[in-house]
C-alpha cells in the first residue's frame, strides 16, 4: 500500500526569517501519521535548515555532476547536504524557463543515474483542455519523459497532475476532471510498467486549499497533493495534511 504524500513547493517564496518563523510555528504541529509522508520544497539555499528526519527536496537541479556550469547545482551537490527527492518538468519551468522535453527526459534519466527519487510533473494549458486534447497532451509529456525509464526504477518516481490554469489561479479542476486525468495517468503507468504501475503514487495540485481539499482528496487515484500557496502557512498547510 503506497503512502500518501503532501509536499510544499514554496516556489520562489520566503526570506531567511520568514524560513525560520515557519519552522518554528510548524514545530507546534503534529506531522507523524502512519501512510502519510510530508515533503518540502524550499528555495535551494534553505535546504539545509530542515532536521534530518524532515523529507526535503529540491526544486531544480542541472543534469550534469559537476563542471563549468555556473549558477546551477548538481544531484551529487544535492545528495551530499541529504536532499532526499526533486522536482522535474513543473510548468513553470516549461514555460518560463523553456525546459522542453528533451531537457525533462535527460533530468529523468539524471535522476536513475544518481538514485535520486522525483516528482514528474506534467499538466495542459486552458487552450490545450478547450481542444479536449488534454489527456492525449499530459499522456504525451509523461510518455516523452519516461521513455527509457525501466521497471526497477519505479520505487524513484511520482507523478504529479497539475492543471497550469489552476496553479496559482484560485481555480481547482472540479472532482470529474480531476478524476478523469488521474485514471488516464494510472491507465498509461499501467500501459507502460504491467501491473507495478498501479503503485505509483500520482499527486494533484493546483490552488488546493483546506475548503477544497476533502473532495480532492476523495478522488480516486489522488493519492495526495503537491501544494503551492497553501504549503506557506503551517497552519493552512496542517490543516490540508489532516485531510489527508
Amino acid at each position: 500500500m503506497r503512502n500518501k504524500i503532501l509536499a510544499a513547493n514554496w516556489k520562489m517564496n520566503l526570506t531567511q526569517p520568514e524560513v525560520q518563523n515557519w519552522l518554528q510555528e510548524s514545530a507546534n504541529y503534529h506531522w507523524e501519521a502512519v501512510g502519510k509522508e510530508l515533503r518540502i520544497y524550499p528555495s535551494a539555499l534553505f535546504l539545509q535548515q530542515f532536521q534530518h528526519d524532515t523529507h526535503v527536496g529540491a526544486q531544480n537541479f542541472y543534469v550534469q555532476d559537476k563542471g563549468a556550469f555556473t549558477g546551477e547545482i548538481s544531484l551529487a551537490q544535492l545528495k551530499s547536504i541529504g536532499v532526499q527527492s526533486v522536482l522535474i518538468g513543473h510548468s513553470e519551468r516549461r514555460e518560463i524557463f523553456n525546459e522542453d522535453p528533451g531537457m525533462i527526459a535527460q533530468k529523468v534519466q539524471a535522476c536513475v543515474q544518481q538514485r535520486m527519487p522525483f516528482i514528474l510533473c506534467c499538466g495542459e494549458t486552458l487552450s490545450v483542455r478547450n481542444k479536449n486534447a488534454h489527456l492525449a497532451f499530459i499522456c504525451e509529456q509523461l510518455c516523452s519523459a519516461l521513455e527509457h525509464f525501466a521497471l526497477e526504477q519505479l520505487d524513484q518516481l511520482t507523478v504529479a497532475y497539475e492543471p497550469i490554469w489552476a496553479i496559482g489561479s484560485g481555480l481547482s479542476a472540479d472532482q470529474h476532471q480531476i478524476t478523469e486525468v488521474h485514471l488516464a495517468i494510472r491507465a498509461l503507468l499501467i500501459e507502460l510498467f504491467g501491473s507495478a504501475g498501479q503503485e505509483i503514487p500520482i499527486l494533484y495540485g493546483g490552488s488546493v486549499t483546506p475548503e477544497n481539499a476533502k473532495e480532492i482528496f476523495s478522488c480516486p487515484e489522488v493519492a495526495g497533493a503537491l501544494v503551492g500557496g497553501a504549503s506557506l502557512d503551517p497552519k493552512v498547510f496542517h490543516q490540508l495534511w489532516e485531510q489527508l
